[in-house]
């Protein structure tokens, strides 16, 4: 059973995943230091508030935080956005193999195939 951890372990797969999923916490820490510390404040001064967090709506006991919904959404569309160019540069280097296309036979193979074939026929009459 050791073993078969070890082999599991050892795949590239499983460790490309843990290192994405580290990398993606690291990641996702910088955007909302990005977001809180310089896109909010940026907004803000048009909003005539700095900070969008404690933007919210009281309807009696209930209170709606849509300053923190809006921070979630700016966070969703700059992580979508590096995902997409990453993705992107990584195709750009990342060449892929052209899809081999079946060879056509040419004319005699074609007609040495059926004349196979008829032979063929002509056996089992």
């Amino acid at each position: 059973m050791i073993e078969e951890f070890k082999q599991f372990i050892a795949r590239g797969n499983v460790i490309d995943l843990a290192v994405g999923v580290i990398i993606g916490s690291a990641f996702t820490g910088i955007v909302k230091s990005l977001t809180n510390n310089l896109i909010n404040p940026l907004i803000g001064i048009f909003l005539g508030r700095i900070d969008l967090s404690n933007l919210k709506v009281t309807i009696g006991e209930a209170t709606f935080k849509y300053g923190a919904f809006l921070n979630s959404i700016i966070n969703f569309f700059i992580i979508a956005l590096v995902v997409f160019l990453l993705v992107k540069a990584i195709n750009k280097v990342v060449k892929t193999e052209p899809e081999e296309t079946p060879v056509e036979p040419d004319l005699s193979e074609q007609y040495l195939s059926e004349i196979r074939d008829l032979m063929k026929e002509q056996v089992k009459k």
